[in-house]
């Protein structure tokens, strides 16, 4: 398995592995012969290794993962450019989106590996600060096509690396054979043993290397005799570790004191031991013991044996003498060259409270939130709290450290925090924070129907202190409320029109108003409000404006709400300044919402070749960011394709997760998809109870678009007075939209209630409307609806036509279940349907007809390499499957078949 990392990578295709075991299991060995063998096939190695110590610093692990390759910095784009270099301190710039930063790390070592094949190793990553693993664990997994490997070693018994890199290929130690360690035992026996002991060492190391070559060295030679003195039986890595202690105890105390200043000091610099022994009053001789018992060894860096060794040596020693170390190292790291470590050091060798050095955490914490690293700002803030001797000064460092340890993903340290703010003496406006902060935690936590009042009780305290953000929150609050189902959002909505509006309205507050109006007083009262949000926030987001009220984050809402008031020109136009925004500003964690969002758009509007590249692409997103996909738009895109299937699958997924009950969103989008399913496959019944389910939301996009579905199906069930009831509320809210959309849903959806002649005109008018509109699936359904009614009027031959239309361009959009409803049709009336030509791009994968798309309007592969998050090798690797399978040879020609078919072929 090792060794298939590398065949790979020489061959061009990148692999991965995690090595996992507990310590002293072997995975430093294993990974040093991985090591070893890259360098006799002519790769380029590159290691580091994660230290517990730098756990606290912002991008300490990616710095020392990125410093052999900043020589290829100047091929990075320049927005890459700037984030990896404000996260590594080198420019200074707004905090960077840590995925940007990613993908800035996974172009420096692609270009590396251009030059040669390339392994990059990364020992006891466990010990990687939280921003760093998550960069690094993302790189691992978007290389793709590079000639280069990583491998990871992770020592298990802990948190560390289980949530940093999920889904990518492990192996994992558990210990050697008895044979094997028998073997083992034999090479680091130093004098003759009785069986019995020999057999009591094995079982007792249960297969643990380390614990082989260590316990014998670590026992004396009397007790082997005979095999009668008792061993004391315990957790592998701890019997070693003590092993390790009981050989530094021996030592000399001046020896220990220096030893434990290294163990103290993360950077392994010979340079600044030297100036801390001197800070001690130790000379530097004084290690030499150290070296001889095999536990250190001192080059260009500090090397410890084992990691257990640097834990054995800091973890038994007094206070006092920890203290002293870390006030030693403090002294002897220069401020001017890393005041960050200087003030952890200086924050560990205080006892009791100290407002100077509580002050400079607090600079360290500023900085470290600067560069983008919330979890190292909250471990600042944290301590920074604790030195505090002030009430006030340490109320208002808790609530910053809360708020740190939230964005850093720490909910639990964050409430503990929490917890200190409130027992000082919290303002009422930083009461007022507390409690969006704690409402904020919950709804992250949980997504609770109890959430969204918390929320909006927030939002009423904030009132007094800060409007603008009050009004926020009781936008956010509304928007949970749609989202979780909950039962009080109409309450919410009236609490949010009841507050003091806003003297000068940024989009994000008329979106407010819009919202609860058309809860509170009627879809028909919120529309014209809504309408101006929309073109407001659109313009506000517009990449090149002026941002203003903080429309971005509300992007995502207002696509939604677009598509509740049926207006299709400005829902297309949200969802594709979302991903504008998203792509040019490095919002990864937010890209894979804002392609969802625009393929449910896309799906709607019959483009499901297009939509189904960016559900796609949000779902390779989400795996290298080592996330939950979503799913709703694969279960729509899956309803119009008629998959049943794959429906069912995630639909059941959905509804079977914790935060997804029956009114919920994500819910009412699982009965829509199986509305629409269901009534492609003309199983009416089935599709009424799905839609009638949807119709029910919150969700103002689903409770619409919900609308013809219910109404559809109700009629083909026989159940009139239902339809009639949905058709009352479509017709008042498509007069209210007025968009063609709109309108023709409504003609639609009418005509099927009526009854002889009367209803052709409706029919027509369905069609010409939606025919103006960019729903092209819902206009080829208008046609299939108009065939079926004429051919059940008896005008067969009539029939024909609308048929035949509707069959080609629901089997050319991918519609596939009334595409066949239509092709039944067409054969009831004695024709036909002519079999849908095969064309080149359907071996295509959605992935690759994204790429083929990008790549037919000119952009290089860089280009498209850093609109999809990929490096150019990878993008290069694409684009020679799409050729062979489209039989091209070039660009050139990849762009003539794009423009001479105008999007027929490459949609």
């Amino acid at each position: 398995m090792v060794e298939h990392l590398l065949v790979g990578a020489q061959a061009g295709h990148s692999r991965t592995l995690v090595v996992r075991g507990d310590a002293g299991m072997g995975k430093t060995a294993l990974l040093k012969h991985l090591r070893d063998a890259a360098l006799a096939a002519r790769f380029r190695v590159e290691s580091s290794t994660g230290v517990e110590a730098e756990s606290q610093f912002a991008f300490a692990g990616l710095h020392q993962f990125c410093v052999p390759f900043l020589d290829h910095l100047d091929a990075l784009p320049e927005p890459q450019q700037l984030a990896l270099g404000v996260a590594l301190g080198s420019r200074s710039g707004s905090p960077p989106d840590k995925f940007l930063v990613g993908l800035a790390t996974l172009h420096l070592v692609a270009e590396a590996a251009e030059h040669e094949p390339l392994l990059c190793v990364v020992d006891d990553a466990q010990w990687l600060d939280q921003v760093s693993a998550e960069v690094i664990g993302f790189v691992a997994r978007r290389i793709d096509a590079e000639r280069m490997a990583m491998a990871f070693g992770v020592r298990d018994g802990g948190d560390g690396g289980i949530s940093v890199f999920p889904g990518l290929p492990e192996l994992h130690l558990s210990g050697l054979d008895r044979p094997a360690a028998r073997a083992l035992l034999d090479t680091a026996l130093r004098v003759p043993v009785d069986e019995a002991v020999r057999e009591r060492i094995i079982a007792e190391a249960r297969g643990n290397p380390l614990a082989l070559l260590e316990l014998p060295g670590n026992v004396p030679a009397a007790r082997f005799a005979g095999g009668f003195e008792v061993l004391e039986l315990s957790h592998v890595p701890e019997r070693v570790e003590r092993g390790f202690l009981r050989r530094s105890r021996d030592l000399p105390d001046s020896t220990q004191l220096l030893l434990l200043a290294a163990a103290a000091d993360p950077t392994g610099d010979p340079v600044l031991l030297g100036r801390v022994s001197a800070e001690l009053g130790v000379t530097p001789d004084a290690m030499e013991p150290a070296k001889a018992a095999g536990l250190i060894e001192i080059d260009s860096k500090v090397r410890f044996r084992h990691p257990l060794v640097r834990s054995a040596v800091y973890q038994s020693a007094d206070a006092t003498s920890r203290r002293r170390v870390h006030s030693a190292l403090a002294a002897s790291t220069e401020v001017a060259v890393d005041p960050d470590r200087r003030a952890w050091h200086s924050a560990h060798a205080v006892q009791g409270v100290d407002e100077e050095v509580a002050a400079e955490l607090e600079r360290s914490a500023a900085r470290a939130r600067s560069r983008g690293g919330y979890a190292a700002a909250g471990a600042f803030m944290r301590r920074s709290t604790e030195l505090t001797p002030a009430v006030d000064d340490r109320t208002r460092r808790a609530l910053e450290a809360a708020h740190a340890m939230h964005n850093a993903g720490a909910s639990e340290a964050a409430l503990d925090l929490l917890v200190i703010a409130e027992g000082g003496s919290p303002s009422a406006r930083q009461r007022a924070r507390v409690a969006l902060l704690r409402a904020q935690i919950a709804f992250h936590r949980t997504r609770s129907v109890e959430v969204p009042q918390m929320l909006a009780d927030a939002a009423a305290t904030l009132a007094p202190f800060d409007p603008a953000l009050s009004r926020e929150t009781y936008l956010h609050a509304l928007d949970a409320a749609i989202v979780s189902g909950a039962p009080d959002s109409v309450i919410i909505a009236r609490t949010a029109l009841a507050a003091s509006p806003a003297p000068n309205p940024r989009p994000v507050d008329l979106l407010l108003d819009g919202l609860a109006m058309t809860m509170v007083d009627g879809y028909s009262a919120g529309v014209p409000t809504v309408r101006l949000a929309l073109d407001e926030l659109s313009e506000a987001a517009h990449p090149g404006a002026a941002q203003e009220g903080g429309s971005e984050p509300w992007l995502w809402l207002a696509g939604r709400v677009a598509v509740g008031i049926l207006d299709d020109e400005r829902a297309h136009k949200i969802a594709e300044w979302n991903v504008t925004v998203s792509r040019a500003t490095g919002a990864l964690a937010g890209l894979p919402g804002a392609l969802n969002l625009q393929a449910n758009i896309l799906a709607i509007s019959g483009e499901l070749t297009r939509a189904g590249a960016l559900a796609t692409e949000a779902e390779a997103i989400t795996e290298s960011m080592g996330v939950a996909p979503l799913r709703h738009a694969a279960a729509m895109l899956s309803a119009w394709h008629g998959d049943r299937a794959e429906v069912e699958r995630l639909n059941s997924l959905t509804l079977q997760t914790d935060g997804n009950p029956i009114g919920s969103a994500q819910a009412a989008f699982a009965y829509y998809a199986s509305a629409v399913l269901h009534n492609g496959r003309g199983e009416y019944s089935t599709a009424q109870g799905a839609a009638a389910t949807t119709c029910e939301s919150a969700e103002l996009s689903l409770s619409t678009v919900g609308l013809p579905e219910l109404i559809e199906a109700s009629l083909r069930a026989g159940d009139r007075e239902t339809a009639l009831q949905a058709l009352e509320r479509l017709s008042a809210r498509a007069r209210a939209s007025g968009t063609a959309w709109a309108l023709g849903l409504e003609m639609r959806s009418r005509a099927m209630t009526i009854t002889g002649p009367a209803a052709e005109e409706f029919y027509l008018e369905a069609i010409a409307q939606l025919s103006a509109s960019r729903i092209g699936g819902e206009a080829a359904r208008a046609h299939l609806l108009y065939g079926e009614w004429l051919r059940r009027e008896g005008r067969r031959q009539e029939a024909r036509d609308p048929l035949r239309f509707a069959h080609e361009q629901l089997s050319d959009m991918g519609i596939g279940a009334f595409a066949a409803r239509a092709a039944r049709e067409l054969q009831a009336t004695g024709e036909h349907p002519r079999k849908r030509t095969a064309r080149q791009i359907d071996g295509l994968t959605a992935h690759e007809l994204h790429i083929a798309r990008l790549v037919a309007t000119g952009a290089t592969s860089r280009e498209v390499g850093a609109q999809l998050f990929l490096s150019p090798r990878t993008i290069d690797s694409h684009l020679r499957n799409i050729f062979r399978k489209l039989d091209i040879t070039s660009r050139r020609q990849l762009k003539e078949l794009h423009l001479t078919r105008r999007g027929s072929e490459l949609p």
